[in-house]
């Protein structure tokens, strides 16, 4: 017996057409053939998943199935003989279900009931030629379906935009491709390329790939937005005298001056130095200073160290508590 429509998609027999809709969407995306490539039993469940929602999706075709149950199902297989065991379909108006397609002297449809279910399902009935001379009408070519695949791209890319050349499995072989990167992009942001996804079973165009950014990490800036922040190493004489420091920026280089008497944590402003997207305004580099000491001394240089903090004292603590 064939498994209940309702069951197939998990919801009760009085469920609302949302309720039937979510059911769909669920299953669809979890068994979905570009999600379970290898899963041939996946590939049977999504187009039973599929079989079910043509039939409860329609008022009139879910009536028809409420009616007639198993007998619905069995249309479905060509198993059904009409009149034996003493099954009907008195009352059944198909000519307001299915439009009267095929219909031959008033009454009946030219292929039996292989057409039927056909007029029923959108032709999806395989088998021989129609009875009487009648043609079945064709299937409507269908678009493939859409492929997704995670692109990891490198930062600057990213900040600045690009071209992009990649390889796609496709079975046994990888296919090389390219595309071109807006400036801007963050991770999880989707790049379309049309018609590079699975082809078409009927005759339609492919499916389109949709590519889902990953950008890799930087080994020196870290994104905020559309500004960049940047931690800067500068020496004791350059914090405590002020210099001008050269800072590469996507743009270019660009000449930042260090003010006397910075102290570590001191942030500076780089301003329209950050990520300029393809819309929007551009972000600026914030620069956190970062004095850097060299791990031996020599004595002499402590001596000038040590005169250097008496000649200049600090109260660094005094409101230092717990």
């Amino acid at each position: 017996m064939a498994e209940d429509l309702y069951q197939v998609l998990g919801v009760s027999r009085d469920a609302s057409k949302p309720d039937i809709q979510k059911a769909y969407r669920k299953l669809a995306r979890k068994y979905h053939p570009d999600m379970n490539l290898e899963n041939e039993d996946a590939k049977e469940k999504f187009k039973r998943v599929q079989e079910a929602y043509d039939v409860l999706s329609d008022d009139e075709k879910r009536s028809a199935y409420d009616r007639y149950g198993s007998d619905f199902e069995k249309i479905r297989s060509g198993g059904f003989q009409p009149g034996a065991g003493g099954d009907s379909f008195e009352g059944l108006d198909l000519e307001s279900i299915f439009g009267g397609a095929n219909q031959r002297g008033g009454s009946g449809f030219e292929g039996g009931f292989s057409d039927f279910f056909e007029a029923m399902m959108g032709g999806g009935v395989r088998g021989g030629g129609a009875r009487g001379g009648g043609a079945r009408r064709p299937q409507q070519p269908t678009r493939g379906t859409n492929v997704r695949h995670e692109l990891e791209i490198p930062f600057r890319t990213a900040v600045l935009g690009g071209k992009t050349e990649f390889y796609l499995n496709r079975g046994a072989t990888n296919e090389k491709l390219s595309v071109n990167i807006p400036a801007g992009v963050q991770t999880g942001a989707k790049v379309r390329l049309r018609d590079k996804g699975h082809s078409s079973t009927t005759g339609g165009p492919p499916g389109d790939l949709i590519l889902i950014l990953k950008v890799s990490e930087h080994p020196a800036y870290r994104r905020n937005g559309n500004n960049l922040e940047i931690k800067l190493p500068v020496s004791i004489g350059e914090a405590a005298l002020g210099a001008k420091i050269d800072v590469p920026t996507p743009s270019g280089t660009v000449t930042l001056s260090i003010p006397p008497g910075t102290s570590s944590g001191r942030k500076l402003r780089l301003k329209g130095q950050g990520v300029k997207p393809a819309s929007g305004n551009a972000g600026d580099i914030l620069v956190e200073i970062q004095i850097r000491l060299p791990s031996t001394i020599d004595d002499s240089s402590k001596q000038l160290i040590e005169q250097f903090e008496q000649a200049n004292p600090l109260q660094l603590r005094d409101d230092l508590m717990f």
